[in-house]
């Protein structure tokens, strides 16, 4: 029953009285494919850093602690701008 009534809900508030693409909807849409886009991108880069310091790690074990702390700074930058940059969507979505 509240599935049923969360759909229309949506349903109502995205189209309009004859059935047409409101601008709430296409700035919903576009908020969720830039979500999408914003923790895709996050993954893949942080992905790339832990993959470039485990290999580094593994080539020299005496520098692990000096690679950790190089990679560290990078991670949370691009951590940050990921959350920015999803909190923008949010604000987008919901204004």
């Amino acid at each position: 029953m509240a599935i049923a009534t969360l759909t229309t809900l949506m349903a109502s508030s995205a189209f309009g009285a004859e059935g047409a693409v409101t601008s709430n909807a296409i700035a919903y849409l576009g908020a969720a494919i830039g979500a999408g886009m914003i923790v895709i991108g996050a993954a893949l880069g942080i992905g790339r850093f832990a993959t470039a310091a485990a290999e580094s790690t593994a080539r020299q074990p005496e520098a692990a602690a000096d690679i950790r702390s190089a990679v560290n700074l990078p991670l949370f930058l691009l951590e940050g701008v990921a959350i920015i940059a999803l909190v923008v969507c949010l604000l987008i979505a919901l204004k």
